[in-house]
């Protein structure tokens, strides 16, 4: 790999601004290389148009090498050069507090503006990375401190709690590690308990409210379980700390790699020796030669060691320093084997509908009413993830930090390749079933084995759900129990915290409306219908099943307009109130429609259009302004943003489109499309739900770029760790 690619892929990506620019020194090069041939071709006749790059053995420089005088046997190894080599003079860069300038001691005659062009580029380079450079670590001291003043409360809460007798007055020690970045032992008192409070008490719906009614308390009660809770929020802002330090030492290494591969690169094509001097100054400056980021390393690894780890280093290395993942053979071998599968029984199926001529059955309308639906839960699932897996291939493509924004634990997130080896898997167990489902109904053989066949799409139901809620390690129980965990959080709101994850699934919900309609039926269908004989008219011509219908289609769009009202009144964003408004907008058209559907009427169809046109105005508007950042008429790409990370602006006018003419799929209720004879109305409603589906994919792809490139521009590449203990002012 060349280094170019290399230097990128090693990046943080929301840090890409404040690496050097390699790529344009590169470029800046090769006009320095253009810049030379059409000198030497215009000052020697006969010169070959395209010489090729001088080379360390080159002729050309083998005969200045023979030119030069002559300086004895015992200077050989001296460090004193020719004037005539000198490039740069390195006791002539001028260096005030934040600023490198080089001179450049050739003549424009003999260098052309394209050398001088490059150096003054190279310049404001190093500057750039020094400053951001010092400010990070300006940043890390800071927080070093603050966590400091953390160990010293939690080691006298420890004490409080283990030892409740212990005098206040009494001394303890605890490590810490301070504006030295060392670890020494410091005197520390019971007495700091008087002036911090604590915040541990993990966020339940029952702390929701009694916060929303003023009764919290954030007062020490000196219990095991507050100092357990304190022990894992500290433990896990140690963590994160060290992270962000691995990090900032690999941009130093890496910046400093960068210089040196440009500077060789330009000797190359020169056949000058400036590498030397400038690279000499690239080590003595604080680059390098700062030591602060490599001693706040070694302090917190032995903060971390003794205080969460009981002094066992191997153990607290491997969570500071977790091994990276790695793609395993296995996962691409199943993936392979299940896609293959999952042709084969789609293959099976068609074939044994086609020569059977099911679709002309007397059977055919009673099955796709009421097995239909059974099956088609299972289709949108894969659909959907199917979806997610594109979506991660291409934000690791582009370099978006879905990770981080998510929320995932280091490593465990999951990669595209692992997302479509559960969906393939899904799809073996459906389309077994199904391909079941049908050899029974047809083999004559198999009619007394009817109550089985019909009971098969409730048993793959009670195998998806028990796998998801297996409590044992496997099938990615740490993913799974995320998921969970944000469905709950979802479920509750708006009783807890919104983070991303929670309303980034709750919008995934709602395009699964279908889905959770089909899951109602299952209930109906297996507890009052009578499924052996493949008969539900108990619950679709239940004016309750209706009504229940109708509620849980407004339950998802419920969710997020209540996740933006606990937005809003904490105060992260106002323009959270008109999302909220979105939202309702779209509550009362899914009302509109349910009610044209159930009841007609001319009056409910204007109502059902007039609701559903202003709420599409309002959803595509959001998407495409807020969510995705774009519509913006003075940006540097006109109606996109400033920043874009695909190639091809067409690429972001393409998907408006495409989520402006799939947001207008309900247009087939009030228009009737649903009772055409071509199509039965249950796969119709399967074939648009799959429409929103996909918008909710392309939706999901340029959310998440959006969010990337803003926290680009705010290179915040590390989640904030709320602290256990909070100071009562400053001077504490």
């Amino acid at each position: 790999m060349k280094f170019g690619k290399e230097f990128a892929s090693q990046m943080v990506p929301e840090w890409q601004a404040a690496y050097m620019n390699y790529n344009h020194l590169k470029i800046l090069i090769k006009e320095i290389l253009i810049f030379r041939r059409l000198q030497q071709n215009e000052s020697t006749p006969g010169y070959q148009a395209n010489p090729p790059l001088p080379s360390k053995g080159s002729s050309r420089k083998r005969k200045v090498s023979l030119h030069k005088a002559f300086g004895g046997l015992t200077n050989g190894n001296s460090n004193n050069k020719d004037k005539e080599d000198e490039v740069i003079l390195v006791s002539a860069m001028q260096q005030s507090e934040e600023n490198y300038r080089t001179v450049f001691l050739r003549s424009s005659q003999d260098a052309g503006e394209s050398e001088l062009g490059f150096f003054r580029k190279l310049d404001d380079e190093f500057n750039k990375v020094i400053d951001f450079y010092k400010e990070k670590v300006g940043e890390m001291v800071i927080e070093a401190e603050e966590l400091s003043k953390q160990m010293n409360a939690l080691i006298a809460l420890r004490i409080k709690v283990e030892d409740p007798l212990f005098c206040s007055s009494s001394p303890i020690f605890s490590s810490r590690f301070a504006n030295e970045q060392i670890t020494e032992q410091e005197m520390v008192s019971l007495d700091v308990l008087n002036h911090v409070k604590i915040n541990v008490m993990p966020e339940t719906p029952r702390s929701s409210l009694k916060n929303a009614f003023g009764s919290s308390k954030l007062s020490f009660s000196f219990s095991k379980k507050e100092l357990r809770n304190a022990e894992q929020k500290l433990k896990q802002a140690f963590i994160e700390f060290h992270q962000k330090l691995r990090q900032l030492k690999s941009y130093s290494f890496l910046n400093q790699l960068a210089f040196s591969k440009i500077m060789k690169k330009y000797d190359k094509i020169t056949s000058r020796n400036a590498s030397k001097d400038y690279l000499g100054m690239v080590e003595k400056s604080y680059l390098r030669q700062s030591d602060e980021v490599s001693k706040l390393m070694e302090s917190v690894e032995s903060v971390y060691i003794e205080h969460f780890c009981n002094g066992n280093r191997s153990l607290g290395m491997k969570t500071l320093r977790p091994k990276a993942k790695t793609d395993k053979h296995r996962v691409t071998f199943f993936t392979g084997c299940f896609l293959g599968y999952s042709v084969a029984f789609i293959i099976a199926i068609i074939l044994m509908i086609h020569a059977r001529d099911l679709l002309n059955s007397e059977g055919r309308d009673q099955y796709m009413t009421n097995v239909f639906p059974l099956y088609s839960i299972f289709g949108f699932l894969v659909l959907h993830m199917l979806m997610y897996a594109g979506n991660i291939y291409f934000w690791k493509r582009y370099r978006v930090n879905y990770a981080f924004i998510f929320g995932f634990k280091p490593n465990t997130e999951l990669g595209y390749r692992e997302i479509i080896l559960l969906s393939s898997g899904l799809s073996v167990l459906t389309l077994a079933a199904i391909l079941s489902n049908l050899e029974m109904d047809i083999d004559e053989s198999a009619r007394s084995s009817r109550t089985l066949t019909e009971l098969l799409p409730l048993g793959l139901v009670v195998v998806v759900l028990s796998i998801a809620f297996c409590p044992f390690n496997i099938v990615y129980r740490t993913n799974r129990f995320f998921f969970i965990a944000s469905i709950w959080r979802c479920i509750c709101a708006p009783l807890y915290k919104v983070t991303l994850p929670d309303f980034f699934l709750a919008d995934q919900l709602t395009s699964q409306v279908q889905l959770f309609r089909n899951l109602q039926f299952y209930i109906c269908y297996y507890g009052w219908g009578d499924y052996k004989s493949r008969e539900s008219s108990r619950c679709r011509g239940s004016s309750v099943y209706n009504n229940i219908s109708l509620v849980i289609a407004i339950i998802p769009y419920w969710i997020r307009c209540l996740q933006c009202l606990r937005r809003l009144f904490e105060g992260e964003d106002s323009s959270q109130a008109v999302n909220a408004l979105k939202y309702f907008s779209t509550i009362v058209a899914v009302i509109s429609r349910t009610f044209y559907v159930q009841k007609k009427g001319l009056a409910l169809k204007i109502l059902a259009t007039s609701t559903s046109g202003v709420a599409t105005v309002f959803g595509t508007y959001w998407d495409l302004v807020c969510d995705w950042g774009l519509l913006r008429r003075n940006s540097e790409n006109p109606w996109l943003r400033d920043k874009l990370l695909l190639p091809h602006r067409s690429i972001y006018f393409l998907a408006m489109v495409v989520n402006v003419i799939l947001r207008l799929a309900w247009v087939q209720t009030v228009l009737d499309f649903h009772e055409a004879s071509f199509l039965h109305r249950t796969a119709l409603v399967a074939f648009l739900t799959s429409l929103e589906i996909i918008r909710r994919g392309i939706w999901n792809f340029f959310r998440l770029e959006n969010e990337h490139l803003n926290n680009v521009g705010k290179y915040r590449a590390f989640k904030s760790v709320p602290l256990p203990f909070s100071y009562e002012n400053k001077k504490d």
